[in-house]
């Protein structure tokens, strides 16, 4: 299993449900899950074959942004 992070500004639960349908139609992705109390607010992603390419076009076309944390 492999973990991505990345830093977002996806900051409250109505951020987190505008999110979640694109989220839950990337391929490889067994969960997810954003900690809206970091500063930084953080999402975090499991699964197998991942790419941040997918994960941040996902996040990107709902309006939000998004960057790696490495």
């Amino acid at each position: 299993m492999k973990t991505l992070q990345f830093k977002t500004n996806i900051n409250c639960s109505g951020c987190v449900a505008r999110v979640t349908p694109k989220l839950n139609q990337v391929d490889g992705i067994s969960s997810w899950k954003v900690d809206t109390d970091n500063p930084d607010k953080i999402l975090t992603v499991e699964g197998e074959n991942l790419s941040n390419g997918s994960i941040e076009e996902a996040v990107k076309k709902v309006g939000f942004n998004i960057q790696p944390l490495q």
